[in-house]
């Protein structure tokens, strides 16, 4: 497996922990009252599963199993992919600080970088979707 899938998927696994962890902590809120900032969290832990750990787990898997050219065994030019790597992260993070700060501007922009990323990604992966005919 490639470095950036490795990556890709290391991070998407922490991410779930990440998650899951402040799910948890929302979850036994509802049971014992621990403190009302707590729902603050909500957002972060949807972030967290649905950007954080899906997206970033579907790019590391694609990146590993499309099709590479043979002579060489490459996978193209992958800088799209490292920035992707790199901008859906930032958004993430971005995304989780507007959040817990609740300004507008840092959820949008991370939002732009989370889009970019993806767009970033697709490029790359276009290259390498090719049909059975080659």
């Amino acid at each position: 497996m490639p470095l950036l899938s490795r990556l890709f998927v290391r991070i998407a696994l922490i991410y779930l922990l990440l998650g899951f962890t402040l799910g948890a902590l929302l979850l036994s809120h509802k049971g014992v009252f621990i403190d009302a900032w707590l729902w603050r969290l909500r957002p972060a832990h949807i972030e967290l599963l649905m950007v954080g750990w899906t997206l970033q787990l579907a790019m590391g898997v694609a990146f590993w199993i499309l099709p590479r050219w043979w002579q060489p065994p490459i996978r193209g030019n992958v800088v799209g992919a490292w920035l992707a790597f790199f901008l859906l992260n930032l958004g993430v993070w971005l995304v989780i600080a507007g959040s817990w700060l609740i300004a507008a501007p840092l959820i949008f922009a991370g939002r732009i970088l989370e889009a970019t990323a993806v767009v970033a990604f697709a490029h790359h992966a276009w290259q390498r979707v090719v049909g059975r005919e080659g």
